[in-house]
């Protein structure tokens, strides 16, 4: 066959995550709970859900590339312009696009080691140069960051606040406070996946004309929207201006667009999603409680449940609950990798998990 390009023909045949589908198909059995991906498992806003069942019929067409009304409704949520405003595939596919915008072949780019890994799968496939630093108590280290940012000369420095796999979180002063602290030409990439989950302290006032970040939330998290790809970026219009040069401009179908902006005119169902994710943290942190294990706080709609063992532990407690039918994940790196991570969900699967924990932990201790 013809020659990949030299870059990714040097790249390893790998993905940043394995779907639970992928898993499912390979132990040829569908899990009882789906408690990994961090997904809404409470839904979507009923009216979301009829507005895209009623946007099916135009799918013939495709989507409003600049998603004017979404654009627009969510700069009246905001209080920003519409030129602060970018659509894209979920955070997923804003984080690629720019990276391709911000990062040329050897520019380096910080991050903390055990964060969110498709970021990095975005800047090894443009060529970037990945720089890590440790998280400090179980949270993402503003100041190692800075200091690896001076180090480095980095263009992208990514955070995310609140945190994922940890669900730890900053004060938003802390985070503004970086803005002042990077190194020239280097651009905070803050992502606020689960910000609606946050304290109102931990989401930081930044005037949205500032060039030195840009912010990036989805519709995948609290508002249930997961399978629907679709996110949104904020930031300096010059900044989101150049997403036009490289972005997939019909990558947001119509679907999505009728789904995002229905969701975001329902604020009754946010709310009761937000309860009934808060009434499932702690439900997940009894149930671990039972078993031994301690929750860690978290601001999203996960819990990290600390196993108190190390690494080869945790991944052999995972291997046990997928055999009894639960699906979860666990953090990459030491000492993070102690800790598996289990997504909210309704009582149900919180019942399933109940029963298998007990038993999957008796596996994995004998296995160990």
């Amino acid at each position: 066959m013809p020659r990949f390009a030299p870059l990714p023909d040097s790249l390893p045949q790998t993905v940043p995550f394995i779907g639970p589908e992928t898993l499912e198909r390979r132990r040829g059995a569908p899990f009882a709970a789906r408690l990994g991906a961090n997904e809404s498992a409470f839904g979507p806003s009923p009216l979301a859900a009829r507005a895209m069942r009623e946007a099916v019929g135009g799918i013939w067409k495709y989507g409003d590339a600049p998603g004017h009304d979404l654009t627009h409704a969510l700069a009246a949520h905001l209080g920003v312009a519409p030129a602060n405003i970018m659509l894209g595939e979920g955070i997923d596919g804003l984080l690629g696009t720019l990276v391709r915008l911000m990062v040329a072949p050897g520019d380096a780019v910080v991050t903390s080691d055990g964060a969110y890994p498709t970021f990095n799968y975005h800047v090894t496939g443009f060529g970037g140069v990945l720089h890590k630093v440790p998280y400090r108590d179980d949270a993402e280290d503003p100041q190692a960051l800075l200091q690896a940012a001076h180090r480095t000369g980095a263009r992208l420095i990514y955070l995310a606040n609140p945190d994922n796999p940890m669900g730890s979180w900053h004060k938003g002063a802390v985070i503004a406070a970086m803005l002042d602290d990077l190194p020239p030409d280097g651009l905070l990439v803050l992502d606020e996946a689960y910000a609606e989950f946050a304290p109102a302290e931990a989401i930081p006032e930044i005037d949205p004309a500032d060039p030195r970040v840009i912010r990036m939330r989805t519709f995948s998290k609290a508002y249930g929207l997961a399978g629907a790809r679709i996110g949104y970026a904020v930031g300096a219009p010059d900044l989101i201006a150049g997403f036009d040069r490289i972005r997939n401009h019909f990558g947001v179908n119509r679907i999505a667009q009728a789904g995002a902006l229905a969701a975001l005119a329902d604020p009754g169902w946010l709310a009761h999603v937000v309860a009934s994710v808060t009434a499932a943290r702690d439900r997940i942190a009894a149930i671990g409680a039972e078993s031994g294990l301690t929750a860690l706080p978290s601001a999203t709609n996960f819990v990290a449940l600390d196993t108190h063992r190390d690494g080869a532990f945790a991944r052999a407690l995972v291997a046990a609950l997928e055999a009894e039918d639960v699906f979860v994940r666990m953090p990459g790196v030491a000492p993070l990798d102690r800790c598996i991570r289990i997504s909210c969900a309704p009582d149900p699967e919180l019942d399933v998990l109940a029963q298998a924990l007990p038993r999957a932990l008796a596996t994995a201790a004998s296995s160990s």
